[in-house]
């Protein structure tokens, strides 16, 4: 009697390739901890951000992780795609090959070596020294995929705090070291989808939410609300805080600031008209980046005014859009080499409310870090002011570029290579950072 051809359960196989998995983990764990405890005072720990890594975000994650633990994290501008590297130690190994990112434990003439290219090349190290306290201004009824910027965090795993206009109003953004801007409208205009979305319970609801924190917090309108709070925000830049914005909430930012006490709301969002001379009363020397730009007024067209360059990108479409970064000296100009630290130099776009920014309609002190080669496109700028800085990075979700009200949620585990979301976590470690000294 033959034997028969017994088939494995499924359940087992998976449960087999699960323990497989497991195992495989450890034995590397092992191999890490045995690799750094051989190293240890020795050696350094080198995070490589190049095409090699596993998982350029969660880099991120582990940097910031390290930094919370009391170590300093060196950052390699320029070398292989902006590297991390610190003091070779057993926990950070351990925790880098849990979250999947990929390093090296290199000897201290390796290290030598690494840090004599940095000197003779556009290159440079800078020392991040303290986990930056972080705040996300966002709706406290708002899903997190609706914002890149906190799907980046949480899949960083980096702790964030959220934020809205009452803790902005009573003065909680001292707290924090580093602002990001959910996709807010700050003129008070409840993101322009009035048209196509006014009678959809969500946008209700919305209406309806705001409308009462506005009047619990004192305010007539929504709008004096928003303005009231982008003027705070705009305080907390100029003592020495860190700035971050996306989308929507970069030009009706600056609209708000721009407008102050004038009327630039259609009746149908706060039950009066546009004051007929608002355009003349417009004061551009309030904003922090956009000057002498048009408001679009009618609640009927989805955009706040001529600074946004989605047209632009529409003309592209999806299979030619993408923007260059910017190349800056490491040793001379840090912060925007920083910001624009990446594995590649063209990175696919995506389209938001705001897809990009006119660039003739930019302050001439501002930073320009990306744009679309040959175009009036600016996708990604910084600038400074006061004792702070701000930095706007055009568009909705760099790994979704259309994304539609109601689409499902972006998994940054199918893209943890992201050269966009890159952008993004650049900018949450910016605040951390100290230019080295300079041998004498």
């Amino acid at each position: 009697m033959g034997l028969r051809n017994i088939r494995t359960p499924v359940n087992i196989r998976v449960r087999t390739v699960f323990t497989r998995a497991l195992i495989v983990r450890a034995l590397t764990i092992l191999l890490v901890i045995a690799a750094l405890s051989g190293s240890a005072g020795a050696g350094k720990m080198l995070i490589y951000m190049d095409l090699d890594q596993t998982d350029h975000l969660r880099a991120y994650g582990v940097a910031y992780w390290s930094l919370q633990q009391g170590f300093q994290v060196e950052w390699l501008l320029n070398y292989r795609g902006g590297s991390f590297m610190m003091d070779a130690a057993e926990i950070v190994g351990r925790k880098a090959t849990l979250m999947g990112v990929a390093f090296n434990v290199i000897s201290p003439g390796a290290a030598a070596d690494v840090y004599r290219t940095i000197e003779d090349e556009n290159m440079e190290v800078v020392l991040l020294e303290k986990a930056p306290a972080i705040a996300v201004y966002a709706p406290p009824r708002t899903d997190p995929w609706d914002d890149a910027v906190r799907l980046a965090l949480e899949y960083a795993a980096v702790p964030h705090t959220i934020i809205y206009d009452k803790e902005v109003l009573a003065g909680d953004l001292d707290e924090f070291d580093w602002l990001h801007l959910h996709h807010e409208d700050f003129t008070g205009q409840y993101g322009k989808f009035y048209a196509s979305y006014r009678n959809a319970d969500w946008y209700q609801q919305r209406v309806k939410e705001s409308e009462a924190m506005a009047d619990k917090l004192g305010f007539s309108k929504v709008s004096e609300l928003k303005k009231a709070v982008a003027y705070e925000i705009k305080d907390y830049v100029t003592r020495g805080g860190f700035l971050f914005a996306m989308c929507s909430a970069t030009d009706s930012y600056d609209i708000a600031l721009a407008a102050g006490d004038v009327d630039v709301v259609a009746d149908v969002f706060d039950g009066d008209p546009v004051d007929p001379d608002y355009l003349r009363k417009l004061d551009y020397e309030r904003t922090l980046c956009f000057t002498d730009f048009k408001l679009i007024t009618n609640p009927l067209v989805y955009e706040y005014s001529d600074i946004d360059t989605t047209p632009i990108a529409a003309r592209r479409g999806q299979s030619n859009d993408y923007f260059t970064l910017f190349e800056f000296s490491a040793k001379h100009d840090p912060i925007p080499a920083m910001l624009t630290q990446n594995h590649v130099s063209v990175i696919n776009g995506f389209m938001g409310q705001t897809t990009g920014f006119a660039k003739h309609l930019i302050k001439s002190e501002v930073t320009i870090m990306a744009e679309t080669e040959g175009q009036n496109d600016v996708k990604y700028l910084n600038g400074a002011f006061g004792r702070g800085t701000f930095t706007f990075y055009a568009g909705h979700d760099p790994e979704d570029y259309q994304h539609m009200v109601g689409d499902p949620p972006t998994d940054l585990a199918l893209h943890k290579n992201s050269p966009g979301y890159r952008l993004i976590l650049n900018n949450i470690l910016f605040p951390a950072a100290r230019k080295k000294e300079k041998k004498t």
